[in-house]
């Protein structure tokens, strides 16, 4: 599209808020319209450059407009755009080989989708059925969608819309040791109480009645939430005993995020189910679900979905996959990580508005606090302004809003993020002289 062709940031902003429902918002007082992008880079209709420090919410991990995914997506589409699950195509059927190979443990067989949320509601009909049970137990600060099952599985108040969702989901502490719901201010003499709740829960209903606990490895909306070593070993141990299925929600964590193929692996444990969207075609919508045999054996009755495995889809998903591995993205992914964690340190010790730095891999969160832990979110949403205007694009979450993310195409360099720590350190130089601390 031509330059003069665009129509610009404020009459788009008129159309939104006549064309579009008023839950569609927006970041920025001044947000920019956006209308290119190359690897890490996004640009506006001015020609303006930003450095994308967010890639769509986890999705573009291997980059805006990757050559490689663009060229095999064409190519698919020009040869056969679209059937549907009825029919027998091959990269649906290639796709789900090598997720196969990919996924820990026994997680053999997919079932193929168009968003992490529908993953997630295949995923709670898939445990449904193998365990004949009807519960669900999910985390505080969690969020698994939003469809109307998945709002109703989500924990943060910020984005369960209804205030009555879906009835049979019981909701145990979250793993957030900075914000322990215990008041414990050092994880090592907590004595795992979140994880005790969990059994807790399990106790306090009928024998045989929860089907499954569903989790994000690293809560991502939650503010970037990194449960301790021992928090899945326990909590598995646990599950196994009455017979409770894990499942592992990597919607967000999927895809070397955190350094590895799937955050999971960071704590040794073997999911039941896993789901996965977003990176899997890096930009194209996806959803896919995994699990046994052995409770895969379990849907049987026929089920389909209409896009779900679309050729051009899975062409796109194959080749980011390859991608990911010749392009060694998730080696990227840790050493690009460790070094912005620890610059993000490094200001940490400067500033006391930094309550806490955490993360793995390029999955990264600084929690922004005033006194006494107060969530600082109007600071962040300063910061968010700060940034765009220097022509960075970051992300805001957590229970409070106060979590200034980093989830970036894992391609980005350390010159890309020397220059973030230097305009994080010029705003924070700034805001800080405003907020007093005891």
């Amino acid at each position: 599209m031509s330059g003069e062709r665009y129509l610009g940031p404020q009459i788009l902003l008129a159309k939104k808020k006549e064309y579009l429902i008023p839950c569609v918002y927006h970041f920025y007082q001044d947000p920019p319209q956006i209308v290119r992008a190359q690897g890490q880079y996004l640009y506006d209709h001015t020609g303006k450059k930003y450095l994308d420090l967010y890639a769509g919410v986890s999705v573009v991990s291997a980059g805006h407009c990757h050559p490689v995914i663009t060229k095999m997506a064409i190519e698919q589409w020009l040869d056969l755009q679209h059937t549907t699950t009825i029919y027998l195509t091959q990269p649906m059927l290639e796709l789900a080989e090598k997720l196969a190979g990919l996924t820990p443990g026994n997680l053999k067989q997919s079932f193929f989708c168009n968003s992490g949320s529908e993953a997630n509601e295949t995923a709670i009909l898939l445990a449904k059925l193998a365990t004949k049970r009807k519960k669900i137990l999910s985390l505080n600060n969690s969020l698994h969608g939003r469809t109307y099952l998945t709002m109703g599985l989500t924990g943060l108040p910020f984005w369960r819309t209804d205030p009555e969702p879906f009835p049979e989901v019981y909701f145990a502490p979250s793993p957030y040791c900075f914000r322990c719901e215990y008041g414990f201010v050092n994880e090592t003499k907590c004595g795992f109480a979140c994880v005790k709740k969990v059994e807790k829960i399990i106790q306090e209903n009928p024998p045989g009645e929860i089907a499954a606990f569903i989790a994000e490895p690293i809560q991502g909306n939650g503010g970037i939430i990194v449960p301790p070593q021992e928090y899945f070993p326990r909590v598995k141990e646990i599950l196994d005993k009455y017979g409770i299925l894990l499942i592992v929600d990597e919607v967000q964590t999927g895809f070397n995020r955190t350094g590895k193929t799937f955050a999971i692996e960071h704590w040794g444990v073997e999911p039941d189910i896993m789901t996965m969207a977003k990176a899997l075609a890096n930009g194209l919508p996806i959803g896919a679900v995994i699990t046994t045999p052995d409770i895969a054996q379990h849907y049987t009755r026929p089920g389909a979905s209409t896009f779900g495995g679309n050729p051009v889809i899975a062409s796109a998903a194959l080749a980011t996959l390859d991608v990911h591995q010749k392009e060694d993205l998730a080696r990227k992914a840790r050493e690009n990580g460790a070094y912005f964690k620890a610059r993000l340190l490094e200001l940490q010790e400067k500033y006391r508005v930094i309550g806490e730095v955490r993360g793995e891999g390029l999955m990264l969160g600084v929690e922004l606090v005033r006194d006494y832990k107060e969530p600082a979110s109007s600071m962040l949403d300063q910061i968010l302004e700060y940034f765009k205007n220097h022509g960075i694009l970051a992300g805001k979450t957590g229970p409070g809003r106060n979590v200034l993310t980093f989830q970036p195409p894992l391609i980005i360099t350390q010159e890309d993020i020397d220059y973030t720590i230097i305009c994080l350190e010029q705003v924070l130089a700034n805001i800080s002289l405003n907020y007093i601390f005891p």
